[in-house]
């Protein structure tokens, strides 16, 4: 029977500069944590100390340095990059020796922790001398994120804008790396192995790139498609909730774990039960804190859903004591690409979780929100009427005559907008509608257009 390989184990690293109080650093390190479980890493220790900064050349002081090698095996020491001279007695010493035993794989109790993760953003440099002072592999947070959308990412457009954002990460972090320094022979004699590394990450992104902009150019059709339409984009920090809320609202299977970045790929479905005109509701990405500034501009396409929505909901999860600090998150990237500007709604969620004193509190200081839980079909219900009676105020009311000619249009007006009255007379059908102003303008223009054919000229 083949066993399964043993969970890696990871140890969790910390910096509280003094711009950051007790709580948020705790909320930080617990969320790298459910970031390191999402990649399917156990947590097995937290080091945590309180700098000044995040520059030293090893991020942490000595004694603390020192702290993490005892948990990871490392001898705490940072040392030369140079190899250690060795005699050739020695070597042949050293290497008749007996291999040290090697721990049960599943014996948790004697291994250690092969990974490092470290709540801020690494320099190459810094990566590498907590590796050889730790003898583990050693992920920022960065790397982290990446890594999750790298695996999550489903569709050809988000594993292509995920594995930009990723050689992106990776190509500074070669710099450092060992052994590059060896000259090639044959074709590219002089480039080195790190050159040639280089050279072809950079082939490779401009690869992706042009690949992503046509993949890119169909999603912009799509959405063009819908841009008369009325839109709902969720928006909100990873976990809020959104998935759920959306599987509430449309009726849809759309995928809901208790993981971060459970998806990255753009869903779209009908408000149910289904209006006239109807209402599209879309899922976007999660953010989260520190995400990296490559995945912001890779993932071009779901921001931009978010910006050409109608209405923004800010899904917000409401028992999390950091709510506020994630809903900041979520406007400071929407504000990035001019999404600010877009009407909103404040959405407190998971409502269920939070007890009297906390409905007070929030009551209080967020008058105009809308608090509700996903799960509650009462709550899902009331949000539903709050979006149609937002799109409900921005309707007119119209006369459309669609000619005998076209009646093939008859379903495009109906899905378009809501029809009041329904008339004939000798010009054809005649409708009296509600709808967006931009909707009705289209349909006008489509009605006044020369049916197919008639443009001939008539013989002299």
């Amino acid at each position: 029977m083949e066993t399964k390989p043993p969970i890696p184990l990871a140890i969790l690293v910390g910096i509280q500069t003094p711009e950051v109080d007790d709580v948020a650093h705790e909320a930080s390190l617990e969320e790298l944590g459910r970031l390191v479980k999402t990649l399917g890493y156990q947590v097995v220790g937290t080091v945590s100390q309180r700098r000044e900064g995040t520059g030293a050349g090893s991020l942490l002081g000595s004694g603390k340095l020192a702290e993490l090698a005892a948990l990871t095996g490392g001898t705490g020491v940072v040392g030369s990059m140079a190899p250690t001279p060795r005699s050739k007695a020695r070597q042949r010493f050293e290497d008749a020796a007996e291999p040290a035993p090697k721990a049960e794989a599943g014996d948790d109790a004697a291994r250690r922790p092969e990974f490092v993760i470290v709540d801020h953003e690494l320099s190459p440099s810094q990566i590498r001398n907590l590796e050889r002072a730790t003898g583990a592999q050693v992920l920022d947070r960065t790397g982290v994120i990446v890594e999750i959308f790298h695996r999550h990412a489903n569709t050809r457009e988000a594993k292509l804008q995920v594995e930009m954002a990723r050689l992106k990460y990776v190509a500074p972090r070669l710099r450092e790396s060992s052994g590059g320094g060896e000259r090639r022979q044959g074709p590219g004699a002089g480039e080195s192995n790190l050159d040639l590394d280089r050279r072809k990450i950079r082939d490779r992104l401009a690869e992706l790139k042009e690949q992503l902009e046509a993949v890119q150019r169909d999603s912009d059709n799509r959405r063009s498609a819908r841009r008369d339409q009325l839109r709902v984009a969720l928006v909100g920090y990873t976990n809020a909730g959104k998935s759920s809320l959306m599987r509430a609202l449309t009726g849809s299977q759309v995928l809901v774990e208790d993981k971060l970045f459970a998806t990255l790929d753009t869903t779209v479905r009908i408000l149910q039960p289904e209006t006239r005109p109807r209402v599209l509701v879309s899922d976007t990405v999660g953010f989260i804190k520190q995400l990296p500034h490559d995945l912001v501009a890779s993932f071009r396409s779901t921001l931009t859903e978010a910006l050409e929505a109608s209405l923004l909901l800010f899904v917000v999860d409401a028992s999390d004591p950091t709510y506020a600090a994630q809903l900041e998150v979520t406007r400071s990237v929407l504000r990035e690409i001019g999404a600010d500007v877009v009407p909103s709604l404040l959405v407190l969620n998971k409502m269920d979780r939070v007890d009297a004193a906390g409905r007070a509190a929030l009551l209080e200081k967020h008058p105009d929100a809308i608090m509700l839980s996903a799960h509650a079909p009462e709550d899902v219900s009331a949000l539903r009427n709050t979006i149609i009676a937002f799109f409900e105020a921005a309707m007119v009311e119209d006369v459309l005559v669609l000619p005998y000619a076209k009646q093939g249009l008859i379903g495009e007006v109906y899905e378009s907008a809501r029809v009041l009255s329904e008339e004939y007379d000798e010009n054809g059908r005649v409708l009296k509608v509600r709808g967006l102003p931009g909707a009705l303008a289209r349909l006008q223009r489509s009605l006044a257009a020369p049916a197919e054919g008639s443009g001939r000229h008539s013989p002299p």
